[in-house]
């Protein structure tokens, strides 16, 4: 997990934290950070977030109660974060849906804690059963699964759309995964020399190689001692496109934003106080957008074809606005 959690992440967290607290009202700051599966230090960040939050319209009588010390969290939270919800049938059928989705994916428990809470809303909402999703399988889903479980390498024919061209890629499949309704591979492409995400819909054809992959080794790096690296991405929060290059910025406070607000690849700390970020390039044109707003408080360090981005960006714009004047 990287230094800063994903802002989805620490939010699903720190909801799940609150509405336990809602209940009890008060707890030991070690039993909670336990039960949650956080350090103390994690868990009080997280609380002085929640702090500044409440409900419409935030004035100071209807924001959270909520007071740490080094022993004990107090919470009064009110009783609209610890009442059940009461959903509309509209709401209900939405719940309904999203979760059918997710029971679609390959993997999913079908006696799981997802299951029995579905069945008891449908049986409430008076249409247990009758509602069914169906996630459509592109062309070579079913290969890529099977080159993914028998731990095979293949060469991939593929159509990117950002540079409009077919490629052919070496890539060891690490995982096939659906997100926001479209399937991906996740694998070390080759060609990239790093991780890489595929649609699997771009897929124009799949051949063995007769190679296996290099398994992962507690370092990370290939049991066979092949030079690259194969890294677990089963909790890899963002792998970036087939095209896109890595590029590491580093950034000064005011601009560590970006932590929150663009998927990226990794951070680390410089000892001059900067943080650098690994971002995934597939645009120029965004990049150059990106530097011109982060101005002197980002500097990049890699690729050097990128290094001098920004400042490029910054003459562009001074000579397009020196000629329209």
């Amino acid at each position: 997990m990287p230094q800063r959690a994903e802002a989805g992440y620490r939010l699903h967290r720190l909801l799940a934290v609150l509405t336990w607290l809602a209940r009890q009202g008060r707890a030991p700051v070690s039993e909670l950070a336990d039960r949650f599966g956080l350090s103390p230090d994690e868990l009080i960040a997280d609380l002085e977030l929640a702090a500044c939050c409440g409900l419409p319209p935030y004035t100071p009588d209807q924001l959270m109660e909520i007071m740490v010390d080094d022993e004990e969290v107090v919470a009064n939270l009110g009783p609209e974060l610890a009442r059940p919800r009461r959903l509309t049938a509209a709401e209900g059928f939405a719940l309904v849906t999203a979760a059918r989705a997710i029971e679609a994916v390959p993997g999913t428990d079908p006696d799981g804690s997802l299951a029995r809470g579905l069945e008891k809303l449908e049986t409430v909402l008076g249409d247990r059963g009758r509602l069914r999703i169906d996630l459509g399988e592109p062309p070579f889903l079913a290969e890529l699964r099977q080159a993914t479980e028998d731990g095979a390498q293949i060469e991939l024919g593929y159509y990117s759309a950002s540079s409009d061209e077919e490629s052919l890629r070496v890539v060891d499949p690490l995982n096939v995964v659906t997100l926001d309704g479209r399937w991906y591979l996740d694998g070390y492409c080759h060609r990239a020399g790093d991780m890489r995400r595929f649609r699997v819909d771009r897929v124009l054809s799949v051949t063995a190689t007769g190679k296996t992959v290099p398994h992962p080794g507690p370092d990370g790096a290939a049991e066979d001692g092949s030079e690259h690296r194969t890294p677990d991405v089963g909790e890899a929060a963002f792998v970036p496109g087939p095209d896109a290059t890595v590029a590491r910025v580093a950034v000064d406070d005011a601009a560590l934003w970006l932590v929150d607000a663009l998927p990226h690849l990794d951070i680390d700390p410089l000892p001059d106080g900067r943080t650098v970020i690994g971002l995934a390039v597939a645009s120029t044109v965004w990049f150059d957008r990106l530097l011109l707003r982060l101005g002197p408080h980002a500097e990049v360090l890699d690729p050097p074809e990128l290094m001098a981005s920004g400042r490029q960006a910054a003459l562009r714009l001074l000579a397009r606005y020196q000629g329209g004047h």
